[in-house]
């Protein structure tokens, strides 16, 4: 899901003519290099058009006034592979497994709204897929995969019970069960943005709803629950959302996930605390923003744990940082627990919030870093 108001965003490097959006130039990007995209309010200018396929390297500047985000999407809106939370006059790297040739498309999406500013973008070539069964790659993928399934099947299970407290009315034990029930969501967060609009209709925060977009999925629920009370279609959206997770964990199942994929993943799910969990803007009526906030850090230490030896193997200095600095935002949650979960966000004081986002911050800069180890 989009997400509003960044922490934090890194610089590109690299300089190539620009051309508009789905009119770039012929020539096909050598695999792994950059391909510079130039994105504003009214634009996405993208330097070439073609990729050979592999890893595909592409460096975006935000040059117009409102916060921006880059999509490479397959056929069905399949996310290939996306950056948020591009800040004016900043710039952001995504580096993506491309293996297979065929049609794409580039998106900008100023304001990170609606379907973006589109263009055809063609891979070419067939290069070798990064899960060779031989390989570290391999090894990783399969980690976080049993990952996955373990927190989808986790997910699937306490939203039934969730669901069910939701339709008998029992208003009290619903709210106890709405924390500890979306953890298992935000870790796996990632993979279920790849399922076009599946994500939000699971997790759409009201604030975020486009005009004529119905509000449904688990924040529809917590504003029933501690805002207006149960409204008379409560039990079909809590229906819809079920069978939505269920969706989800078979859709999860049959994905074909990369090396990068954990890489990107892992900082995606930090970009979720900078720019929900420590706005306190995630969990606008039930303040539980710090439960999501744990899932999301456990989500990205697992994807990191995944790849592990990769990066051990190439690039010791970046594992010893990334431990520390997800010890010191791990540190700072453990404060801030209160019986089996965590104080309400309302409860943090502005010292305390500022305190998380500089720790957030200094964590997001090596993670920033793994899709290019990953990427070796």
């Amino acid at each position: 899901m989009s997400r509003r108001f960044p922490l934090a965003a890194f610089a590109g490097a690299g300089a190539l003519v620009l051309t508009a959006c789905g009119g770039g130039g012929e020539t096909p990007a050598a695999a792994g290099g950059p391909i510079k995209v130039e994105a504003s309010d009214s634009a996405c200018a993208v330097s070439v058009n073609t990729a050979n396929a592999g890893n595909v390297t592409f460096e975006i500047t935000n040059k117009g006034s409102k916060v921006t985000e880059f999509y490479l999407y397959a056929e069905g809106d399949r996310i290939m592979g996306e950056v948020e939370n591009i800040a004016p006059g900043l710039n952001r790297r995504l580096i993506v497994e491309v293996a297979e040739a065929g049609k794409y498309q580039t998106a900008c999406k100023p304001g990170m709204t609606g379907g973006g500013i589109r263009g055809d973008f063609t891979v070419t070539g067939g290069g070798a897929k990064q899960n060779d069964p031989n390989s570290q790659k391999a090894q990783s993928v399969k980690s976080y995969a049993e990952y996955v399934a373990n927190n989808t099947k986790a997910l699937d299970e306490e939203t039934t019970k969730f669901v069910a407290l939701v339709k008998a009315g029992k208003v009290d034990e619903a709210k106890a069960a709405y924390a500890r029930t979306r953890v298992y969501f935000e870790r796996v967060e990632p993979v279920a943005e790849k399922f076009g609009d599946l994500d939000p209709k699971i997790d759409a925060r009201e604030a975020d709803l486009e005009p004529g977009q119905k509000f449904t999925g688990f924040h529809r629920l917590e504003k029933d629950l501690w805002v207006t009370g149960l409204q008379a279609d409560a039990g079909q959206i809590a229906d819809q959302l079920l069978a939505d997770v269920k969706e989800l964990v078979t859709k999860s199942a049959a994905i074909e996930l990369n090396a990068l994929d954990l890489a990107n993943g892992a900082k995606e799910l930090l970009d979720e605390i900078a720019t929900g969990k420590i706005t306190g803007e995630e969990e606008a009526f039930s303040h539980t923003d710090l439960s999501d906030f744990q899932g999301n850090l456990d989500g990205s230490k697992a994807a990191i744990a995944s790849l592990r030896p990769l990066l051990q193997a190439k690039d010791p200095a970046l594992v010893s940082t990334l431990d520390k600095e997800f010890g010191s935002v791990q540190a700072l949650l453990d404060k801030q627990r209160e019986g089996d979960g965590f104080k309400p966000y309302t409860a943090l004081s502005q010292d305390q919030i500022k305190e998380f986002a500089s720790a957030v911050d200094a964590l997001s800069e090596p993670l920033s870093k793994v899709a290019e180890v990953a990427a070796q």
